[in-house]
């Protein structure tokens, strides 16, 4: 699979390089669904002249990335093209591997269920085989490497890309079972945009799960092992937020990046759902619906834990698309690695109910913003309404397909466990509701 998967990442280079040295580049650049105020290269160019004229580059409102994100382009600017297109195939290639350890320990699990006779006879169809399981991992890096949103990302230099090469990073170390690289991954990705707070819950679910320690809050060896989870976490984070002090010689960056994250005070149009209804508020309730939104993204990840305390990593799927949804700067580059993993549950697809229209909607929505982009901002023949109704529907579409997929998942667990065909007591045939 090695080849396949060089090939796929040499094509993937050749698009990004074509596209960099086209005209087609400055025009990505400017996109507002590409790129935000938080991730943004031309902000981090103003960063780092500010940075060179020994002036801070949170002194203004221009600069929003982290102080590791501008030392690191201060010393390879010349070769930025190289790092945003490094930064994919890392991601790409932590993709791949992850999925090939994933469907290992699938496989392994359900080759033990089969052996002790768990499964009903009639679930048959559903148990997936090594042959269909085979190629996942090449698909899932063909997914994310040659995905539009990513290319058009790359291409943008969105900083975006950065942010999800570290979040696959700390994924792969959580399924190669070392707790300590996790910690550490998962810090950097919550330094870089706070929301990755919530995987915290998934990847102690699934060290635990590894170790074989019950989640159970009676037991002394859960709390044993989350307290040094979270020492390991909280401990990385605060080095990571030192070190970023050292460099930069004071605290300014804390309000202008996580603050900016949290206040959303630029509501330049995005394909989220912030900027145009504060853009409509009453100042003196901002502050209340200013937390309604923000705690959209920290609410749901205690109930789906709970319900999806056995299944971490389709947790870990879910908990980084609520957040691509719901975050306060979305881009695009959010979406595409979410999207990548949809190969992994393509064993979901008779489950699906609604996945022709969710993606009809998704194409179309794709297309319609530039469209009316352009009536609103260049014809003057439309206004903002326009463009935050295509928004609106997008991410309804993003909320279905997601909703879908945790309907399927938890329908095919049901089914392996009470059988395929139900029926009632009076041997009818029975109607499965998701409650």
């Amino acid at each position: 699979m090695a080849a396949p998967l060089v090939l796929v990442l040499v094509l993937a280079a050749t698009v990004r390089a074509v596209l960099f040295r086209s005209s087609l580049a400055g025009l990505i650049a400017e996109r507002v669904e590409v790129v935000s105020p938080l991730n943004a290269w031309k902000r981090v160019v103003e960063g780092l002249a500010l940075l060179d004229l020994g002036v801070s580059p949170y002194s203004g409102d221009v600069f929003h990335e982290t102080p590791l994100i501008i030392y690191l382009f201060h010393f390879v600017v010349e070769y930025s093209e190289f790092v945003f297109m490094i930064a994919d195939a890392i991601t790409a290639v932590a993709l791949y591997l992850l999925v090939q350890d994933y469907n290992k320990m699938v496989f392994r699990k359900q080759k033990y269920a089969l052996e002790a006779d768990r499964y009903p006879h009639d679930v048959i169809e559903l148990i997936r085989t090594p042959k269909e399981m085979f190629y996942i991992p090449l698909k899932v890096a063909l997914f994310y490497l040659l995905n539009p949103f990513t290319v058009l990302s790359c291409v943008a230099k969105s900083t975006c890309g950065l942010n999800n090469a570290i979040i696959a990073l700390f994924m792969l170390s959580t399924i190669k079972g070392s707790a300590f690289l996790s910690a550490i991954f998962l810090s950097l990705a919550t330094y870089q945009s706070l929301y990755p707070l919530t995987l915290f819950a998934p990847a102690l679910l699934f060290l635990l799960q590894r170790l074989y320690i019950p989640v159970n809050v009676r037991s002394p060896s859960f709390w044993l092992f989350t307290l040094q989870f979270g020492v390991m976490y909280l401990g990385s984070l605060l080095v990571i937020t030192c070190l970023s002090f050292f460099l930069l010689g004071s605290w300014d960056y804390i309000p202008s990046v996580y603050g900016f994250i949290l206040s959303v005070p630029d509501l330049t149009p995005n394909i989220g759902l912030f900027w145009y209804f504060f853009a409509e508020m009453f100042e003196h309730f901002r502050l209340f619906f200013l937390c309604v939104f923000q705690i959209n993204v920290f609410f749901y990840t205690i109930p789906l834990a709970v319900k999806l305390k056995e299944h971490p990593i389709f947790l870990m799927f879910m908990q980084i698309a609520v957040i691509s949804i719901f975050k306060s700067y979305p881009t695009v580059g959010d979406i595409s690695l979410y999207m990548a993993f949809l190969p992994v549950w393509s064993h979901l697809y008779r489950f699906l109910r609604n996945i022709f229209v969710v993606s009809c909607v998704l194409i179309a929505c794709s297309v319609l913003f530039p469209v009316l982009w352009h009536l609103w901002i260049y014809a003057g023949s439309a206004n903002s309404n326009f463009y935050y109704s295509i928004t609106l529907v997008f991410n309804v579409g993003q909320i279905l397909l997601v909703s879908d997929y945790f309907y399927a998942y938890l329908r095919r667990e049901h089914h392996l466990t009470h059988g395929l065909y139900l029926r009632k007591k009076d041997g009818t045939e029975a109607t499965l509701i998701l409650k």
